[in-house]
């Protein structure tokens, strides 16, 4: 990376202090902390780094004032002591964002690192901070006009078009300013009892999708291809059972923490160059269990990239695919299966590639029109 972008960047980073997170004693060899280069004294050369990491925790849209770096540090206290098997993954961590004067303040300076990042053609993985951090991962690719695909994975739908506090709302200008740069957005994990009805039909006029937690927890392996064409990924830990995340006061249903890392499994191989994990409180933490929880997501994250880490383009490496020609109706259409990971891309009408699953080649084999296939042509 130019000196000069490592110059704006670090203007607006404080360091990360190892020695403390580590409870003194230093991380040993099979540990990821030994692992990591860090941003301590010096910045970290992250020139062939594949994944970088930087703490956001700002909170004062959720109506909170403390705004320091303990709940991004607690994840890192966690993730670091992991054991360490992902050697194809190089990790940086380029420490914490400093608290601005203002809350747009700590969005703009976020934002111009990711941006940076972005640049450098970085995986930028931030650790929040409450969830209206996602308006600024968002804003780094507007700032670029990047236009991305975003999933969401929450309990709630942050819409409200007159919200109280900016954690409530700040889905309202990330989907709707203009100009806009959101491609397509998915909401996964949605809880019925906390969204109005209204809502989830504006979200479908709007030609947008999402997942009742329910539904994705009947498959799983359903979500993945929702997850993987996203550039922008974002996870709250609302999203997650109180008894696997009591950081999570909203509500003791969602996602258990297998299913957690699962996502994020999906995220790790899918085509994400920003993700964030939101809403984690050290405060309501119990026995770091919560801070526990986060550290095997962002493990698994990495196991995801190193599965999919040089996987081959669909249709431009005939020998990494299994092909299988499929007619449906009047349309005449090819599946493909990686030899590498077992994912399954459909071809479109405009003979691109789309995710799918195996259940979707199942439908169409059968003569059935998969409804990923009919939403596709929708939109």
């Amino acid at each position: 990376m130019a000196f000069n972008a490592i110059d704006t960047i670090v203007s607006f980073l404080q360091p990360v202090n190892v020695f403390a997170l580590s409870g003194d004693e230093g991380y040993k060899e099979y540990q990821l902390g030994s692992h990591i280069s860090v941003f301590e004294e010096n910045f970290p050369d992250i020139e062939n780094a594949d994944i970088v990491f930087v703490g956001c925790g700002e909170t004062r849209g959720a109506g909170r004032q403390y705004t320091n770096t303990e709940a991004p540090d607690a994840i890192r206290s966690a993730f670091y002591a992991l054991h360490y098997w992902h050697t194809d993954i190089i990790f940086a961590d380029i420490g914490n964002i400093k608290t601005g004067e203002t809350l747009h303040d700590t969005y703009a300076a976020l934002r111009t690192v990711i941006s940076e990042l972005l640049q450098h053609k970085k995986r930028v993985v931030i650790l929040g901070g409450s969830h209206d951090i996602m308006l600024a991962q968002y804003s780094a690719y507007a700032e670029l006009k990047q236009i991305v695909e975003v999933a969401n994975v929450d309990a709630t739908i942050d819409i409200n078009i007159d919200p109280a506090l900016p954690s409530e709302g700040f889905l309202m200008p990330m989907l709707t300013n203009e100009p806009n740069f959101v491609s397509h957005y998915n909401h996964i994990g949605f809880q019925s009892y906390f969204v109005h009805p209204a809502m989830l039909e504006t979200i479908d006029k709007l030609g947008f999708d999402c997942y009742r937690v329910g539904k994705v927890k009947e498959d799983m392996e359903e979500v993945e291809p929702v997850i993987r064409n996203a550039e922008l990924f974002a996870f709250d830990i609302a999203a997650i059972q109180n008894s696997h995340a009591p950081a999570n006061y909203l509500t003791p249903n969602g996602f258990n923490g297998e299913e957690a890392c699962s996502i994020m499994r999906y995220a790790g191989m899918g085509q994400a160059t920003t993700v964030g994990i939101y809403g984690y409180l050290p405060q309501q933490d119990v026995q770091h269990l919560t801070a526990k929880q986060i550290s095997h997501m962002l493990w698994y994250l990495a196991d995801g990239l190193q599965k999919s880490k040089h996987e081959a383009e669909p249709g431009k490496d005939d020998d990494s695919f299994m092909e299988f020609k499929i007619a449906f109706g009047d349309i005449d259409t090819t599946f493909l299966r990686s030899k590498k990971t077992g994912r399954w891309w459909m071809q479109m009408p405009d003979e691109k590639f789309i995710p799918c699953s195996y259940k979707d080649y199942v439908l169409a084999s059968q003569n059935e029109m998969p409804e990923r296939w009919l939403r596709a042509i929708e939109r």
